[in-house]
């Protein structure tokens, strides 16, 4: 299957990104933020009773970051890092939450001396050490949902606890000091089965309902999370279409007295506004007889395409080249054996691909630039452009 570029970008779109990829040495990516602004306009749209809390982690350029202050979003930060580059762009700190349930102490008080008052948490250390370094603050518990299944990235174990400990946790945090606000849910980054926000929202109106009726805790907000889709090759319901469910689901358990909802976008918003060019470093077969080539290019795991592990998230690769097409392995250039991109998904690229020629990465505007390595084998980080 060859790519059609116009199923990825609007042809001006894409000829101006090009036009500017021409000028410029490879590995790089390349963003549009009009199509990032298009994208924040769109969720606004379908989800006009939520606050949007970007995921600073998908891409923390001070571009978008700008972009995003003047369009009126709030941001969603893992880190002291992340948050000293938001602040430094003039957003105040009644516009951020501090997402990351994995913290240590001290980072909650720089949050919290830096104004900072809203904290997700999911275990009882990590409440007690906000407790002590950020008194009196609003804190949502995150829980485990279901959904991996069905996301192509899957945030499953590691974050959130079950629903009888979110509950145990809230009541402690009024204990503490601390204000029971709400309840945080993440189903998967690029989720595919809109269904599985049914069932967390189910598991929130629980413990909205026990928390009210056995312990006199009223809570205030409900975080979605992200997850929705950006255009990969697996192709998925249009955000329009999960804007119109996840309200269903809401309206159904909650009726027309939603509480605060926040959403925390970050794929969704940037992914589609990327071209990452690469050039193919070399073309070669394991042996006189073999049936597929390998295509080694100048970038790779290591920088910026690191949700290729797995084969997770399988990019739309474009060529200038046409002509015949045969299955190849497209692998990095470091020498660590791990660095290959795609061996078992098939890819096909013209069989007169060689060397110097450019591919050409759809929708990789997001956890690129992020996940790009310092120096490993020597190569510098992956440079971005912003258009």
């Amino acid at each position: 299957m060859q790519i059609q570029v116009e199923d990825y970008y609007p042809k001006e779109t894409f000829n101006r990104m090009k036009a500017f990829a021409d000028e410029h040495e490879t590995p790089f990516v390349v963003i549009d933020t009009k199509m990032i602004e298009d994208a924040y306009d769109d969720l606004v749209e379908g989800f006009p009773f939520a606050k949007i809390y970007y995921a600073v982690k998908a891409n923390p350029a001070v571009e978008i970051i700008d972009l995003l202050r003047d369009r009126g979003s709030n941001f969603d930060i893992a880190s002291i890092y992340e948050l000293d580059r938001v602040l430094s762009r003039g957003v105040s700190p009644d516009r951020i939450s501090y997402g990351n349930t994995i913290k240590k102490a001290k980072d909650i008080r720089y949050f919290y001396d830096k104004g900072v008052r809203l904290f997700a948490t999911d275990s009882e250390a990590d409440l007690r050490n906000i407790a002590k370094t950020a008194p009196g603050s609003r804190v949502y518990v995150r829980i485990l949902t279901e959904g991996s299944a069905t996301a192509d990235w899957p945030l499953s174990r590691k974050f959130g606890c079950q629903t009888d400990m979110a509950m145990d946790i809230l009541i402690l945090a009024r204990q503490l000091g601390l204000v029971p606000y709400g309840v945080s849910f993440h189903v998967g980054s690029q989720q595919r089965d809109i269904g599985v926000w049914d069932a967390a929202i189910g598991k929130v109106k629980v413990i909205f309902e026990r928390l009210k009726e056995e312990d006199g805790i009223e809570l205030k907000l409900i975080n979605l999370g992200g997850g929705f889709p950006a255009n990969y090759i697996t192709r998925t319901n249009e955000l329009e279409v999960y804007a119109q469910e996840i309200t269903r689901f809401l309206q159904e358990d909650f009726g027309d007295s939603l509480p605060e909802i926040i959403l925390e976008p970050g794929r969704s918003l940037v992914s589609n506004s990327g071209v990452l060019v690469s050039e193919v470093v070399l073309v070669s077969r394991k042996s006189r007889t073999a049936v597929e080539r390998w295509v080694y290019t100048d970038v790779g795991k290591f920088s910026g395409l690191i949700e290729t592990m797995d084969e997770s998230i399988k990019y739309p690769i474009w060529t200038e080249k046409r002509g015949e097409l045969e299955e190849v392995v497209i692998a990095g250039p470091t020498c660590d054996s791990a660095d290959i991109m795609y061996e078992h998904s098939k890819y096909e690229l013209p069989l007169n691909l060689a060397t110097g020629d450019r591919l050409y990465w759809m929708s990789t505007g997001a956890y690129t630039t992020s996940y790009s390595s310092i120096e490993f084998n020597g190569f510098p980080p992956l440079k971005a452009y912003y258009l």
